[in-house]
C-alpha cells in the first residue's frame, strides 16, 4: 500500500538519525512528541486504527477530506493502520516494539495494560526500551483514573485561574496549550533517557507525564508566592502582575504590547513618550517602585499610544531601545519577512498534491537542524512496509488484512 512519501527539498541533518519510535497515541499530546522527535531525524511509526485513523485527520479545516492540521502533525511519520484491540494487532504491536528505541502512548493510564502491552512485559523482551506515557493525572495518585484533557490540565495546573479580565470567566489560550506542553515535557524525557541509556548500560525506563503537571511546571512564583506571604495571584488581563510596566496598550489601528519592566528600559521608555519626570522619579528606579504606580505608569503609556498607529509605536521604541511588538494575526505571521528569514513558513506538499505553507522547525540546531523528510501519511500508507521489515510474510499480512487487523 506503500505509495512512497513525496520528497521534500528542505535539507538538514539527522541528530537522533537510527532511533526508531513506536507512537501509539492520538490526537495531540502524544503526537506532538512524535512530531518533534521525528523533525529531528527519528523513525516514527505511529499505529491507528483501521477504518477511522487518528482523529486528528478530521480535526478542524479540511481539505480533499483530511485536516490540515493533520498535515503538520504527522509529517516525518509512517502510518500503520492496526487494531490494538484484537489479540492478532497486540501482537503485531509487540513485534514492532521489540525493535523500537521508544514507544509513546497517550492512553488512559491501564490501556496498554489491558491489551498486555505492559511497560514491563514490553521491557523484558527488549530491555533497551524507552516508554513514553502522558496522561491526564499521571500513571499514579488519586485522580490516575480519571479522563483528562489539556484544557483540565490547564485548569489544575493553575493556568486557567489566571487567564481572562478580573472577575470575569477564564478564558483559555487559542490553541492546546497544556498537550503540547506536556508533549515537550515529554520529548525532554525521551531525550534524557536515550542518553543515559547510552551512558550507562543499555537499559531504558518509563517516563510518566501529567498533563496537570506539565502546566504547572511552568507557572514560575505561583506556589512559593502563596507559601511565603499566602498570596493567591489572580487574573490581570492584558498585564503581568507584579512586574512594570508590561501590558498592552490601545492605538489608533489595535493594540501593542509594550514590555518596559527593566530598570534602563523603563527609564528609555520614559524619555520615548515625553515623561522625562517618570524616567527621573527616585521610587520609579527598581521594579517594586513600579509596581506601587502601576496605574500611574500605564495611563501615562496609554495616553502616548492612543494617537499613534501600531507601527508608528514600534518604531520609536523600537529607535529607543524598549521591546514593543503588534498581536499578530495569522495574516500577520504568513507575510511577515523575519518569519520568512528564518525558514518558519516552509512550502509542504500533501500526498494528495496540495501545497501548503506550514509551520517551521523549532529549536534550530547549527549542525543538525531538523527537517521534513516526509509529508504526512495517508491511513496505512506504510502498513505492508512496516509489517514487513519486522519480518511478516506477505501471506500473514494478507491474512491480517483479510480479517481487519489492518488495513
Amino acid at each position: 500500500m506503500d505509495s512512497g512519501p513525496p520528497s521534500l527539498s528542505l535539507i538538514g541533518g539527522d541528530a537522533l538519525q537510527g532511533v526508531r519510535i513506536v507512537e501509539m497515541g492520538q490526537l495531540i499530546a502524544g503526537p506532538f512528541c512524535g512530531k518533534t522527535l521525528g523533525e529531528f531525524g527519528a523513525e516514527v511509526i505511529k499505529i491507528e486504527p483501521p477504518v477511522t485513523g487518528d482523529p486528528l485527520r478530521n480535526w478542524r479545516l479540511l481539505q480533499k477530506g483530511t485536516s490540515v492540521w493533520w498535515q503538520v502533525q504527522s509529517r516525518n511519520k509512517r502510518s500503520v493502520a492496526l487494531d490494538l484491540r484484537a489479540p492478532e494487532g497486540q501482537e503485531v504491536a509487540r513485534r514492532l516494539i521489540a525493535e523500537a528505541d521508544v514507544l509513546i502512548e497517550n492512553f488512559r493510564p491501564g490501556m496498554l495494560e489491558e491489551w498486555g502491552l505492559d511497560p514491563e512485559s514490553l521491557q523484558a523482551a527488549n530491555p533497551g526500551l524507552i516508554v513514553l506515557r502522558i496522561s491526564g493525572f499521571g500513571q499514579t495518585g488519586p485522580y490516575r483514573d480519571q479522563p483528562g484533557f489539556g484544557v483540565i490540565g490547564e485548569a489544575m495546573g493553575g493556568l486557567r485561574h489566571l487567564t481572562g479580565e478580573p472577575g470575569r470567566v477564564p478564558v483559555r489560550v487559542g490553541v492546546s496549550l497544556g498537550d503540547t506542553l506536556a508533549a515537550l515535557h515529554g520529548a525532554i524525557g525521551v531525550l534524557a533517557a536515550l542518553y543515559h541509556r547510552q551512558a550507562h548500560g543499555g537499559r531504558g525506563q518509563v517516563i510518566d507525564v501529567a498533563l496537570h503537571e506539565a502546566v504547572y511546571n511552568v507557572m514560575e512564583s505561583l506556589i512559593p508566592e502563596y507559601s511565603a506571604f499566602g498570596v493567591v495571584r489572580e487574573a490581570a488581563g492584558s498585564a503581568l502582575p507584579g512586574i512594570a510596566p508590561s501590558n498592552a496598550y490601545p492605538c489608533t489601528d489595535g493594540w501593542v504590547l509594550v514590555a518596559g519592566n527593566g530598570d534602563s528600559i523603563f527609564k528609555r521608555l520614559m524619555q520615548a513618550i515625553g515623561r522625562p519626570d517618570l524616567a527621573a522619579a527616585p521610587d520609579l528606579a527598581n521594579n517594586a517602585g513600579r509596581v506601587a504606580r502601576v496605574q500611574e505608569i500605564d495611563a501615562a503609556i496609554a495616553h502616548w499610544t492612543t494617537g499613534r498607529t501600531v507601527r508608528e509605536v514600534q518604531q520609536s521604541l523600537a529607535a529607543a531601545r524598549v521591546p514593543a511588538g503588534k498581536v499578530y494575526t495569522a495574516r500577520d505571521i504568513a507575510e511577515d519577512p523575519h518569519y520568512r528569514a528564518r525558514d518558519m513558513l516552509l512550502t509542504q506538499q500533501t500526498r494528495d498534491g496540495d501545497t501548503l505553507t506550514v509551520p517551521g522547525i523549532v529549536p534550530k540546531l547549527s549542525a543538525t537542524p531538523g527537517r521534513v523528510r516526509s509529508s504526512a501519511p495517508r491511513l496505512g500508507d506504510d502498513t505492508d512496509a512496516v509489517l514487513a521489515e519486522v519480518g511478516l510474510s506477505a501471506s500473514q499480512i494478507a491474512q491480517l488484512r483479510e480479517k481487519g487487523i489492518i488495513q
